[in-house]
């Protein structure tokens, strides 16, 4: 550890000669401050020696019953060792100004307390905003997560003066970092986890080597597993609204399969109508997706008819309303294709509904089986629970799905 000598313990140094009466005492913070100075070029000498001739002075204190300089010479010590800062320090012995304490710290501190609770304030109403069923330890779950992701804030080249956090940083660096410490013979895996998480050119170029890339794959594969994870939990949630289950599923659109290589920015396409999520298929042409409840769902899915599972008249209605959708982008193909660039002659459907717990007399299958039965007889538009997308989506990762 480096031992830190400078004008400020000097300074302190001369206070506490001032403070001890008996000669000893004195005569070795005389040398202390002796060695201090002793320095070629005006530079202060510290060093383990500083050290040892503090703890003697601290010792002789003691042994004369000089108590008050004992806790002065302690804090030279923790000064110079670096476990009180160097603000607290100028502070506590009015070391400058003239002994006058230095409102502009005061300031400092009340500016950086109000910058603080400001954010708190309104990073709480926005994450209340999105999440209004959220409780207390929600929040404080949320808190815990941006201070992880405040250790690797970033400064944006095109925001001179500005600064971000990014959520999810903390993750990925310490999963970079099990894996550096893991797999990879490194000095300080935590330190490159850390670089390789804020700077875009490491990023760059881990996306340009081979092994690079694999570990940016699995990063990718962290980010969806995590991402399906909490897409299940407001599945399973018997009180989540469309709302919520839309939030869910914005930016994930890998859950819907590997056919579609994103979502369409514009969600109101013609006039009325506002879909749910828009994607895009790899051929370019719309694929809409219409959400309704899932184990929030009012009423069966499914119903006994001649000794059969059909859905029910809330099915049909789903997917009538989908068609209507199909029917709108039909008719506004030329405009939407030609303002948007979004080719809906070849549009496509999916209606979301419903989750096998609404209802448990029924075995999952049956309810899977009857849907699909509809599937194939109702062009260009697909209908799947819930539970289903979710289950075909962790398949995807190579994991099992939860029963």
């Amino acid at each position: 550890m480096s031992v830190r000598s400078d004008f400020s313990l000097d300074l302190q140094l001369k206070c506490v000669l001032e403070a001890a009466v008996h000669p000893d005492v004195k005569a070795a913070l005389v040398s202390a401050r002796a060695h201090m100075n002793s320095g070629s070029g005006g530079h202060r000498r510290g060093g383990k020696a500083l050290v040892q001739m503090l703890e003697a002075t601290r010792r002789r204190a003691a042994d004369v019953g000089e108590w008050q300089v004992v806790r002065l010479v302690q804090d030279s010590l923790d000064y110079a060792e670096g476990r009180i800062l160097q603000p607290d320090f100028d502070e506590r012995y009015r070391l400058f100004q003239d002994g006058v304490r230095n409102q502009n710290l005061r300031e400092f501190a009340s500016n950086t307390l109000w910058n603080s609770f400001r954010f708190v304030a309104g990073a709480s109403r926005e994450y209340v905003d999105k999440h209004p069923r959220a409780g207390v330890d929600d929040l404080i779950a949320h808190f815990g997560s941006l201070s992880e992701d405040a250790r690797f804030l970033d400064a944006p080249e095109d925001r001179p003066g500005r600064y971000r956090v990014l959520r999810g940083r903390a993750e990925l660096a310490v999963w970079l970092e099990r894996v550096l410490r893991e797999r990879v013979d490194i000095e300080d895996p935590a330190e490159a986890a850390r670089r390789i998480a804020t700077s875009p050119a490491a990023v760059a170029l881990l996306a340009a080597d081979t092994e690079g890339q694999m570990v940016l794959r699995a990063a990718e594969l962290q980010r969806r597993a995590a991402g399906l994870e909490a897409l299940r939990t407001v599945v399973e949630d018997t009180t989540a609204s469309e709302r919520a289950l839309q939030r869910a599923l914005e930016g994930q659109h890998w859950i819907f399969g590997g056919r579609f290589v994103g979502e369409a920015a514009h969600r109101r396409l013609v006039p009325g109508d506002e879909v749910d999520i828009p994607l895009i298929r790899g051929d370019g042409a719309l694929h809409v997706v219409e959400l309704k409840r899932a184990a929030s769902l009012a009423g069966p899915l499914v119903k006994k008819y001649r000794g059969s599972w059909v859905p029910t008249a809330q099915v049909h209605n789903a997917v009538g309303q989908a068609v209507n959708y199909l029917v709108g982008l039909d008719e506004n193909r030329h405009r939407l294709r030609e303002e948007l660039g979004i080719e809906t002659r070849r549009a496509s459907a999916m209606v979301l509904i419903g989750h096998p717990s609404v209802q448990p007399s029924v075995p999952e299958e049956s309810i899977n089986e009857a849907l699909r039965t509809l599937n194939t007889h109702v062009n260009r538009v697909e209908v799947l629970t819930y539970k289903e997308l979710v289950d075909n989506a962790e398949r995807s990762l190579g994991s099992t799905p939860s029963a």
